[in-house]
């Protein structure tokens, strides 16, 4: 029996419906009627004062009449009784809620004060509950049915075969798409263990959830329909426990960035909005992520079925040429990598196959070899345990209700023996007889063709972050470390804040023209004019900046030009001073930021940089902390990288010093988290005659 707090939630005992109804129109009846028809083996308890039986079952005044333990509680009435019921049962021993009320703090006004007084009786009792607003769950192994979802109301069908004897759990935070998943999911032949609906989360959420199924014992996988993670770092310590147990977690993730609505001060923040946080994570602890919900179902197809590939080569045995040439373009397209077999591989497999089939991969064994004899489970053999790839895919028509060319007894002993990820895409529309053939065969069935590869390359994908080891945890002393700045911070108090981090500067602040070319004359021509003012986060848009200045007389001008322009374009601006910078020698330009995402703190971006970064919205996010590895990685994943690393016949530039900032500005981000709302380095400029790197420009950005 598992010890996790939960297990009582999912596996209980007894179970206390609150509101219960003998009117299966309305949802308390149909919760009742539900947890009956789907089996529950334990002791149901109908709540209602109003009846002395429901359904032959003795019907308890309160939940103080019961007597005994009760395990869980399904709360179904309406919303201003809900409080009262939930402690109510805390004060009678109950240990668990669930809410399927709704009318709490989705309603906004006074009605979110009632949850406020739901989350203040779960802390000072120590009861846990789930919702409100939610659609319950169903754990499909234990019978138990706490759900009003018309998916669960289908008997199972005893001729059904899954595709694998792995099971994957359900967490949605909403219960129509959850239990449609579950419902597409099954009739695609896929195992569920549990499906839930979290609702509102005012006590349970996604988190605590995602630890329970990463640790039972039924639960292979994990499929999340996420809005809005609200407990980020139970979050990502559950992600982490599934990285490290090899438990895979696809998310589908929904809800837009508020970035683009509102007004921002840099870049970075136009750019990192939530959405970015979410994907950043993602792709640290190996999160698979899908766009829809077919897609999920594919992914969980190949997850379920698969081992995790060595590698992105696939193999493709065929009976149709055309069938064959469509599938490697697909998986060309989501970035996996069809071979070309060697001479000695194809000349083993013709003796296999039709002597007018195809032997270079694709292998097109044709239709005719099929009707002639098994040539498509033969050649399969000989190519899963070659090693010139890393994947097979088998393409064929699974339409015929009499016939497969599928073989299970072949297909599992090859499977088995050389622990390659095997699929099959049918280009025909299957039968009920064919689902059930690739099914015996341990085959996910994928007819959809674009669903195939993408679930291929998302199970690739997925077999690479496995094999990026983490960085070392940083906990770093924050707090308000440097008071009394301005909200938007300028340059060079920027600079300051970030001193410990950054590489060493040539600058000087000024407040006169003679002193500005007094400053240029010391640090060395050529030099840069930049105006500091809080109030002009984008300087150059207000005239405030001034480059290539070769001697005193150009800087002294440029000065007075300089206020001048600014003053016409902010006549209020507060001016602290104007500052002056030896001009770095040529180079790329880069922006290096971050923004301290609510959810999951310091988020890191790295970019093409200039004013453009914007336009081309070049640019990757991760986590902080980030080594220098993990940020040689965010670099290369830039479109723009060739530019850096030889595009053209240029000279490959050295991005050690680069990634070591972005390792060491991670640090700074941790360190200033309390503090800092945001920051950003842009550009970044990485001198193409190797000499390093200048931090052309700063802004940072407090909290509110």
């Amino acid at each position: 029996m598992s010890s996790h707090p939960l297990h009582s939630f999912f596996w209980p005992e007894s179970i206390a419906v609150l509101g219960a109804s003998p009117d299966l129109h309305r949802i308390r009846g149909r919760l009742l009627h539900q947890l009956r028809e789907n089996g529950f083996p334990g002791r149901i308890l109908p709540i209602n004062p109003s009846y002395t039986d429901i359904g032959g079952l003795p019907c308890f005044a309160s939940i103080g009449a019961v007597g005994g333990p009760i395990d869980l509680a399904l709360i179904a009435i309406p919303a201003v009784g809900v409080v009262a019921a939930v402690e109510e049962c805390a004060r009678t021993g109950v240990k668990n809620t669930l809410i399927i009320a709704s009318g709490f703090a989705e309603e906004g006004g006074s009605a979110g004060s009632m949850q406020d007084d739901l989350i203040s009786i779960t802390k000072q009792y120590g009861i846990r509950a789930c919702g409100p607003n939610c659609e319950g769950y169903f754990n499909a192994l234990g019978q138990v049915a706490t759900t009003f979802s018309p998916t669960v109301e289908t008997r199972p069908d005893p001729d059904a075969v899954l595709v694998s004897g792995r099971r994957i759990g359900v967490i949605a935070q909403s219960g129509g798409i959850g239990f449609a998943l579950f419902n597409r999911g099954k009739a695609a032949g896929l195992g569920f263990s549990y499906v839930i609906s979290t609702g509102n989360e005012a006590d349970l959420g996604m988190a605590e959830f995602l630890d329970y199924m990463i640790e039972d014992e039924h639960t292979q996988a994990v499929m999340l329909f996420c809005e809005a993670v609200r407990n980020g770092p139970g979050f990502v310590a559950a992600l982490d426990k599934a990285r490290r147990l090899g438990k895979p977690v696809i998310a589908i993730k929904v809800g837009q960035s508020d970035a683009g609505t509102r007004a921002t001060a840099s870049h970075t923040a136009s750019l990192s909005g939530s959405h970015a946080a979410y994907r950043a994570i993602f792709e640290r602890y190996g999160v698979i992520e899908a766009e829809d919900a077919d897609e999920a179902i594919a992914i969980a197809g190949v997850i379920l079925t698969c081992p995790p590939p060595k590698g992105r080569r696939v193999g493709i045995v065929t009976v149709s040429g055309g069938g064959g040439a469509w599938m490697a373009d697909t998986l060309t397209q989501h970035g996996l990598i069809v071979p070309r077999l060697s001479a000695e591989t194809q000349a083993s497999l013709r003796p296999l196959m039709p002597s007018y089939g195809a032997a270079a991969n694709p292998v097109d064994v044709t239709a005719q070899g099929t009707q002639t004899g098994p040539a498509m489970m033969t050649v399969m053999e000989h190519l899963a345990e070659s090693d010139e790839i890393d994947m097979l895919v088998l393409v064929t028509s699974l339409a015929s209700t009499t016939r497969a060319s599928l073989d299970a007894d072949r297909i599992q002993a090859v499977a088995a023996r050389c622990g390659k990820p095997m699929t099959v895409w049918t280009y025909t529309l299957p039968s009920a007889f064919g689902r059930a053939a690739a099914a015996g065969c341990g085959l996910f069935v994928h007819s959809d063709l674009r669903g195939c590869g993408l679930a291929l390359a998302r199970l690739a994908g997925y077999a690479d972050a496995l094999t990026r080891p983490l960085p070392d945890p940083f906990e770093a002393v924050s707090g308000a470390l440097y008071p009394g700045l301005p909200r938007i911070v300028p340059e060079y108090l920027a600079k300051q804040v970030l001193a410990a981090w950054l590489p060493e500067s040539r600058e000087r602040l000024v407040t006169s023209a003679e002193a500005a070319a007094d400053a240029a004359a010391i640090l060395g021509f050529p030099v840069a004019l930049k105006v500091q003012s809080p109030d002009l986060p984008h300087k150059t848009e207000a005239g405030g900046v001034r480059l290539n200045l070769t001697d005193r007389t150009a800087v002294a001008l440029a000065y007075e030009a300089m206020l001048e322009a600014v003053a016409r374009h902010r006549p209020d601006a507060g001016i602290d001073g104007v500052l002056v910078q030896r001009m770095a020698p040529k180079g790329h330009e880069l922006i290096i930021g971050m923004e301290n995402d609510p959810t999951f703190g310091p988020i890191i971006m790295v970019g093409l940089g200039g004013v453009a970064v914007e336009l081309f919205a070049d640019v990757v996010h991760a986590p902080a902390p980030i080594d220098e590895p993990g940020a040689e990685r965010m670099i290369r994943a830039l479109t723009s990288s060739r530019l850096l690393t030889g595009f053209r016949g240029a000279q490959p530039i050295d991005l050690a010093p680069v990634a070591r900032l972005i390792a060491s500005l991670s640090r700074a981000a941790l360190t200033v988290r309390d503090q800092v709302a945001s920051f950003e380095l842009n550009p970044v400029i990485v001198h193409a005659d190797g000499s390093g790197l200048t931090v052309a420009d700063a802004l940072l950005t407090l909290h509110a």
